[in-house]
């Protein structure tokens, strides 16, 4: 009986699920279509299309048109690359790296920031090797899915 005492009120602050994770007090988000200073087509579109998907497994928040959010995330890709790791004998790029920076706001309808840090800058890198049957696309998207989950953690309340 000790045992149950002492077990039940040692874990009773201890609280499960994502929704302890998040502000209480924000339950709405639009997620705007992200700027590109990029000449690749679409990079904004998929970039806002994985932080959305992001945003609706991983946490308890709802997305929604920006009339109806307590908050708003806008995203910019001020820079994209592609560089050459190696090369074969002949110039020929046999490994090469993606690079991304965005930029990441995400504010209240005041326009208070949410964040940690007011403007948040995002930079990752994929590597893949064409030889190999990778492409340009897939780096693209691994590199995608990297930023929107660390937007998404850095919507986490500190601890």
């Amino acid at each position: 009986m000790l045992l149950a005492v002492l077990t039940g009120s040692g874990c009773r602050s201890y609280h499960l699920g994502n929704q302890y994770l998040f502000r209480s007090d924000i339950r709405t988000v639009h997620v705007a279509m992200a700027d590109s200073n990029s000449n690749r087509r679409f990079l904004g579109q998929r970039l806002t299309e994985a932080v959305v998907k992001q945003i609706t497994n991983a946490t308890p928040l709802t997305i929604t048109e920006p009339a109806l959010a307590d908050s708003v995330i806008t995203a910019k890709l001020v820079r994209d690359r592609k560089s050459v790791l190696t090369e074969t004998f002949t110039d020929e790029g046999r490994a090469l790296e993606v690079g991304w920076l965005v930029e990441v706001d995400w504010t209240d309808r005041a326009g208070t920031p949410l964040m940690q840090r007011q403007r948040l800058k995002i930079a990752h890198n994929a590597d893949f090797i064409p030889e190999g049957g990778q492409s340009l696309a897939t780096a693209q998207q691994e590199v995608v899915e990297r930023i929107a989950r660390e937007i998404v953690g850095q919507m986490e309340m500190p601890w």
